[in-house]
């Protein structure tokens, strides 16, 4: 349970201040443990952060996964992709693992982001092969390119509002620059 509660105020600190808002003062104060605690369960900075990886990016990509599953076709099954992402963006969960890409972190965990994020990339492989794509692949890792540059502009409070921000990220995805 302690475990628990310090990756929930990890996820808060994270989402509230940024990776310098990380620290394990911050994260004893959180959970009312004493600093020294906080080592028993976390080596380090990274290794919460390891774990939050290990923990949250899974939830986020069976969300991702369920909504594709209720689409029918293969033209569904992405712009269900790209709007069920664009819709976590707001959840506590995303704003941490957004901290946690942008900040500096070990070999170990960043790892472990990009093989969460290659699994994210591989659910939409077969829906763009269906739509006829030569390279779904790669189609799928520039597809992600769309995704993450519409997080990034719904993250920075975009002028656009984020309804409009998937829609354009979805007619990206359909059909490509000509809209």
């Amino acid at each position: 349970m302690q475990r628990a509660a310090l990756l929930d105020a990890a996820r808060s600190l994270l989402s509230e201040g940024g990776t310098e808002a990380l620290t394990f003062p911050a994260l004893a104060e959180r959970t009312g443990l004493a600093r020294s605690s906080v080592y028993e369960y976390f080596r380090s900075r990274g290794a919460v952060v390891e774990e939050l990886c290990e923990v949250d990016f899974p939830v986020w990509a069976a969300d991702v996964s369920a909504a594709m599953e209720r689409a029918e076709t293969a033209e569904a099954k992405v712009e269900a992709y790209v709007r069920q992402q664009l819709e976590l963006v707001g959840d506590r969960r995303h704003r941490a693992v957004v901290a946690i890409s942008a900040s500096e972190l070990d070999a170990g965990a960043r790892e472990k982001i990009r093989a969460a994020h290659g699994g994210l990339v591989a659910m939409i492989v077969e829906a763009l092969a269906e739509m006829g794509h030569e390279q779904p692949r790669l189609a799928a890792m520039l597809l992600q390119g769309v995704v993450d540059a519409a997080v990034r502009r719904i993250e920075l409070g975009a002028a656009e509002e984020p309804g409009a921000i998937a829609d354009a990220a979805v007619g990206m995805a359909l059909r490509g620059v000509l809209g």
